[in-house]
């Protein structure tokens, strides 16, 4: 039996109607009796009780149905993989992000997961103190990172997302009672130092070195995670800017965030390895595009 009339078969027993099986299939409906009877004809038997009001199977055909629907599901499901594999969407893709900030892109997984159900997702945390290891050393294939992104080996794609910068400070600190602050008074506080293979230029755009009048804004307490940050600012010892979104994650008795009212707005957007590029790659990069384009 070949694999069309196995079809043709299955359909019609589903259907019990040779016209609507003819419209699934788009076939003939003289196809699909031809089909039906050439197999009756093989067996030996009728599939089929056909009247001229009904169709039905028979013991024989209900036997073949369900011997034929568990074969031709696995078929179909191992043509699907093939498929999947020659298009390079099959495989795992590693994910990087900041914290929570998995959570701002869930609309791109929620799409690709759809588009792609074969392919596992990994998500991997990105540390700010080095944005772009992990991507080089082959751990994450995609990271979201803030902008800008200048570095040769790397390719930025499309901005995804914005996030608005929160003065990190202690609760006993003289700004804590404060509804906002602004850039210029952090010339008067310590900031907190980033202990890591991050650019200037990069970091820059997160926390700046001067205020908008030009003073210098000192590095005090150098750390290399956002719990090290925390801890630092719950001792006093610098205030810090901290994304929103992580922020709003971090409840601490001994830390208060506080609006910056001209802070910088943090830009995200997909960046990978220009020579890891693959097909997964670039099906989630174009998930991020439709994703942002239906959003």
């Amino acid at each position: 039996m070949e694999l069309r009339d196995i079809e043709i078969f299955l359909t019609l027993a589903d259907e019990l109607h040779f016209g609507r099986t003819a419209e699934r299939l788009l076939v003939s409906q003289a196809r699909v009796s031809q089909s039906i009877k050439l197999q009756e004809r093989r067996i030996g038997g009728a599939l089929f009780e056909r009247t001229s009001r009904s169709v039905r199977l028979t013991p024989l055909g209900e036997r073949l149905r369900a011997r034929l629907r568990v074969g031709y599901g696995e078929i179909m499901a191992g043509i699907d993989e093939a498929v999947a594999v020659a298009r390079g969407q099959v495989g795992t893709l590693n994910v990087g992000t900041f914290d929570v900030h998995h959570r701002e892109i869930a609309a791109v997984i929620d799409l690709f997961q759809q588009r792609y159900p074969l392919c596992e997702l990994r998500m991997r945390e990105v540390l700010p103190a080095d944005p772009f290891g992990g991507l080089r050393a082959g751990r994450v294939d995609v990271a979201i990172l803030w902008l800008p992104v200048r570095e040769p080996d790397l390719t930025v794609g499309p901005r995804l997302y914005t996030e608005r910068l929160v003065l990190a400070v202690g609760s006993g600190h003289p700004l804590a009672t404060r509804e906002q602050v602004e850039m210029e008074e952090l010339g008067d506080h310590p900031v907190a130092g980033l202990e890591g293979p991050i650019p200037d230029y990069v970091w820059e755009a997160h926390t700046p070195f001067t205020t908008p009048a030009g003073r210098l804004i000192r590095r005090g307490t150098t750390i290399a995670t956002l719990e090290e940050a925390l801890t630092a600012v719950g001792f006093g010892t610098v205030v810090s800017p901290l994304g929103s979104y992580v922020a709003a994650s971090r409840v601490r008795p001994d830390v208060t965030f506080v609006p910056i009212a001209d802070g910088p707005v943090l830009q995200y957007a997909p960046v990978w390895r220009s020579a890891g590029e693959t097909a997964l790659v670039r099906a989630f990069v174009q998930a991020a595009e439709d994703a942002q384009a239906t959003g």
